[in-house]
């Protein structure tokens, strides 16, 4: 999915979940994600790239 500016969608898919980064953060840099019994971390770089650790 792609979003304008304003917010608005441009292209959904459907099929897929979608969750914006910055809410998983909740307005910060940084979230876990837990899978199973492993934790990862989600980060927002200062260049706006995501990086998923283990």
């Amino acid at each position: 999915m792609r979003l304008h500016k304003d917010g608005a969608e441009k292209v959904a898919l459907p099929s897929h979940p979608i969750h914006r980064a910055e809410d998983l953060t909740q307005g910060g840099n940084q979230a876990l994600i837990v899978l199973h019994d492993q934790v990862y971390s989600l980060r927002i770089t200062r260049a706006g790239k995501l990086i998923l650790t283990k």
